[in-house]
């Protein structure tokens, strides 16, 4: 009998990595490397072109210095004009009575800045701590302003006493106010007039708001014993 042949093992053979990601890679760096010889073929020409027409860089510079100077002209006119119109600010006491009470507060810091307070804001709303609007006048003086709308104007709740508590317990503390008002398009107590005298708070009735709000005097001239300037008024 003839003997049996073993079997052959079969060794396998290892894989050879596929040749496809290599020439994805390859052409890639091809076509990167022609797009930036493209790029900077055509910028090498575009140099030359504008080195011989030097007119050309010449009209660019000057367009834009031109564009530049008409935005910084715009911007000087658009804030001149706005200071045009916030200084022809007007409103009616009535006109006042419709608003908002937010809106109200607002209306009196434009008439803050109306009257050259630039930095005026109105910072009225959840801890607020007193103070709705709040300003400095061309004099350095700090004003704290609180706001009381009434709907039904001289015909609503007065400002009483416990207002100006807040007021008195804040501005200067807190606030750190030169001039403390309570501001109201309504009446005042009498007993809140004699707190404010004995606390050198200053008080803005609906018959002072009316003069105010509809003229062009501004705030300090129309109230009694306002603290002295702290530096003299930027010239007009």
């Amino acid at each position: 009998m003839s003997a049996r042949r073993r079997p052959v093992r079969r060794t396998s053979r290892p894989r050879r990595r596929p040749r496809r990601r290599k020439n994805r890679q390859l052409e890639q760096v091809l076509l990167a490397a022609l797009a930036a010889t493209v790029v900077l073929s055509l910028v090498v020409g575009a140099l030359r072109w504008l080195a011989e027409h030097p007119w050309v860089v010449a009209l660019a510079v000057l367009a834009g210095a031109g564009a530049g100077g008409a935005w910084v002209w715009r911007r000087r006119e658009t804030a001149r004009w706005e200071r045009v119109r916030a200084q022809g600010l007007r409103y009616a006491v009535e006109q006042l009575d419709r608003l908002h009470h937010t809106q109200f507060e607002f209306a009196v810091r434009d008439l803050m800045h109306r009257d050259g307070c630039a930095d005026a804001q109105r910072v009225g709303g959840r801890g607020d701590n007193g103070a709705d609007v709040k300003a400095t006048d061309p004099f350095g003086r700090r004003w704290v302003i609180q706001c009381k709308h009434r709907r039904a104007g001289w015909s609503g709740k007065p400002v009483g006493t416990p207002e100006l508590h807040v007021l008195n317990g804040t501005g200067r503390q807190v606030h750190h106010g030169d001039v403390l008002v309570m501001l109201t398009n309504g009446r005042i107590t009498s007993n809140a007039v004699d707190f404010a005298q004995d606390q050198r708070l200053h008080l803005v009735d609906r018959h002072v708001l009316a003069e105010w709000a509809a003229g062009s005097r501004p705030l300090w001239e129309l109230l009694r014993a306002v603290p002295a300037p702290r530096r003299r008024p930027p010239l007009s």
